[in-house]
């Protein structure tokens, strides 16, 4: 009963609730928001079991530090903001600089992102492996643009937050998110035309 009463809350309550530790309000929060969390860093470190891993400290976090948040932004902004900062941590604490050093770690310690992204069972083999070879490049290219850049187009282009926000959750200007989303489209497209020429 006390589930259902919490899962009808919104999230400034759910938050409030949380901060005076409350568990089932938390668990409703991670039911909430998980798969937007858990993808957001997907997105960031391109291999799902980092992902799911970083995730979890992202809501560990969201519990130790409810206490603080102001709700003076929305609930997903705090989460996406807290997501990208560990995400890029852990990067950092690997030394990912490069896109191209996932690929480096022996197969039985990382998966291919670009397997993760499987085209359907119903194309041909040849559009399968055509499918891969794209998204391949267009995450080792995006991975290759300077940090905030890369977060700002990821944050754009596939979780879909308006400029507005990903302005909130990386706590800068509206002019300076515009700034860098058109610098990462140009950088993408030097990086993408030689690599596109090589299929």
């Amino acid at each position: 009963m006390e589930a259902i009463l919490k899962i009808s809350m919104n999230d400034d309550e759910l938050i409030q609730e949380i901060a005076a530790k409350d568990h089932t309000a938390f668990k409703v929060l991670v039911d909430r928001y998980q798969a937007l969390v858990v993808n957001t860093c997907y997105n960031l470190l391109g291999n799902r079991q980092d992902a799911e891993d970083v995730a979890q400290e992202v809501f560990v976090k969201v519990y130790q530090e409810a206490r603080g948040f102001r709700a003076e932004s929305k609930i997903s902004t705090w989460l996406y903001r807290i997501a990208v900062n560990l995400s890029l941590n852990h990067r950092r604490k690997q030394k990912w600089d490069r896109y191209l050093d996932i690929f480096a770690f022996s197969k039985d310690r990382r998966e291919n992102p670009a397997e993760v992204l499987e085209a359907p069972e119903e194309d041909r083999p040849d559009r399968q492996l055509e499918k891969k070879e794209r998204s391949r490049i267009l995450r080792e290219t995006l991975d290759s643009l300077p940090g905030r850049q890369r977060v700002a187009m990821i944050l754009h282009k596939f979780e879909g937050l308006s400029y507005q926000e990903i302005a909130e959750v990386l706590q800068t200007s509206l002019s300076a998110v515009e700034s860098l989303i058109h610098r990462g489209k140009v950088n993408l497209q030097k990086k993408l035309l030689p690599l596109i020429e090589e299929i």
